[in-house]
């Protein structure tokens, strides 16, 4: 005997809409047996003036009524409650109205006659979705209370130009390509774009490309059917639907397999999506932002990304600063971050010694400020409440700026100091973790550990 699905799902707020008075005296029973609350309308006119005095969290339409059709109130709810979901009602053999509806912004169609079953099925789906917005929404506010509202932070000369290109896209609806090294904040440039856009309160969902395995990506991306593979115990919600309305944040897009890559493609063709296990398509108004750390064109020359999705990504582009070429906002980016470890410290003149500033400037940032905030984090640990000092940063930052100096001082160094180097240099950029750093470099870890030991004189843990 199958397992009895114990989940309930949340109560909602519907409108229902037909002309067939069976149907009526239907929903008005079985709609709050399933524990919702409904208002039954007999046909469109009807239903919009509910809609204008009422807030709903979905509406269930014929597609033929008297007066104004389906499509036209779904049309007339979009101008007046975007965030509402549609379902739309056909009788027809084919579907053709019904898929029109869904390129008007509806969730979903059922086919007349159709079971409660089904019904109650896909106001489950309505349900998760509203949940996993409201969970999202609701970390985000988290996470600024805690960190404070995400900051572009910095006056020099290449970030006012970066402000200036997120000023002249933020309104239009044009999709977005950021391209920097890795730790020059590129997320916190996606969230501008969206912040300053007309979607601004709508949801924000980010993804990192390069993090998920290939067999999952299109599940994450698009959703899929409950039984749609091994595993799939139920049915899920793609991140382009949790955006819907919203901004999509593709971050590390040039580490899409290439088959994603064609899928994605015909996504922001035309704005239709598949869950995986389905065959039927669904409309999502989403703006996509896409990232990269990756030379797409070199890529492309190598048949690693598709020329066409490059071109169809990059309508408009903005390219973010190293650190290092920017280094004159170093103390506006040191003093927010020690407000974030320090929420109330002192001014940053309090705060830092002048050999800190020294070494901090002497950097050349390979991690840039994704590395520049661990080392005051670090730091801030190490100093208690005191000032930081030179010697309070992380001891690998030290041990560089200390090569640095010894290898101006003296001239040319051994291999060996070129080659220590080198392998710093990978910590930083792979965050101090050893077995990133020696893949990087294309050596053991035990190699990696024999070197740092060979160096310190001591057993590098």
């Amino acid at each position: 005997m199958p397992a009895v699905d114990k989940k309930k799902t949340a109560p909602l707020s519907l409108l229902f809409a037909d002309d067939e008075r069976s149907l009526q005296e239907l929903m008005k029973l079985e709609l709050p047996r399933m524990g919702h609350t409904v208002t039954v309308c007999p046909d469109g006119l009807t239903a919009v003036a509910a809609i204008e005095k009422n807030n709903y969290d979905a509406i269930i339409v014929d597609l033929d009524m008297p007066g104004m059709t389906g499509v036209e109130v779904i049309g007339r709810l979009k101008e007046m409650s975007p965030a509402t979901e549609a379902v739309v009602l056909t009788g027809k053999s084919t579907t053709e109205s019904a898929i029109a509806a869904l390129r008007y912004g509806a969730f979903d169609y059922l086919t007349k006659p159709c079971k409660l079953v089904e019904i109650e099925a896909l106001l489950r789906r309505i349900a998760d979705k509203r949940e996993l917005t409201q969970k999202f929404h609701a970390l985000e506010r988290r996470l600024e209370r805690i960190e404070g509202a995400p900051k572009l932070v910095g006056e020099s000369r290449p970030m006012a130009r970066v402000k200036s290109l997120i000023d002249k896209v933020a309104p239009t609806e044009s999709t977005v390509l950021i391209l920097g090294e890795t730790g020059t904040g590129k997320e916190l440039v996606a969230r501008a774009v969206h912040d300053q856009s007309p979607r601004a309160d709508k949801p924000f969902v980010a993804i990192n490309c390069g993090a998920l395995p290939e067999n999952l990506i299109e599940s994450e991306l698009f959703g899929h059917a409950k039984g749609a593979f091994t595993g799939a115990d139920d049915h899920r919600v793609g991140l382009f639907e949790v955006a819907s309305g919203g901004t999509i944040f593709l971050d590390e897009i040039g580490e899409l397999p290439k088959a994603m890559q064609a899928k994605l493609l015909r996504v922001l063709e035309s704005r239709e999506i598949r869950r995986v296990g389905e065959n039927k398509t669904l409309t999502v108004d989403v703006r996509v932002v896409c990232a990269t750390h990756r030379n797409l064109a070199e890529m492309v020359a190598t048949d690693g990304f598709r020329e066409d999705l490059m071109y169809r990504i990059n309508t408009f582009e903005i390219l973010l600063p190293a650190l290092r070429d920017r280094i004159e906002d170093l103390p506006p980016l040191a003093e927010h971050l020690l407000r974030r470890f320090r929420p109330h410290a002192k001014p940053i003149e309090q705060q830092l010694t002048d050999d800190a500033v020294t070494a901090l400037k002497a950097h050349v940032w390979p991690g840039n400020v994704r590395e520049l905030a661990n080392v005051i984090e670090h730091a801030t640990i190490l100093c208690d409440a005191g000032p930081i000092t030179a010697e309070d940063l992380p001891q690998h930052f030290n041990r560089r700026q200390l090569s640095v100096a010894a290898r101006t001082s003296r001239g040319p160094t051994t291999l060996r100091d070129l080659e220590m180097e080198a392998i710093h240099e990978a910590l930083d950029r792979n965050d101090g973790a050893k077995p990133k750093a020696a893949a990087e470099l294309g050596i053991s870890l035990k190699t990696l550990y024999n070197k740092l030991n060979q160096e310190t004189g001591l057993k590098v843990a």
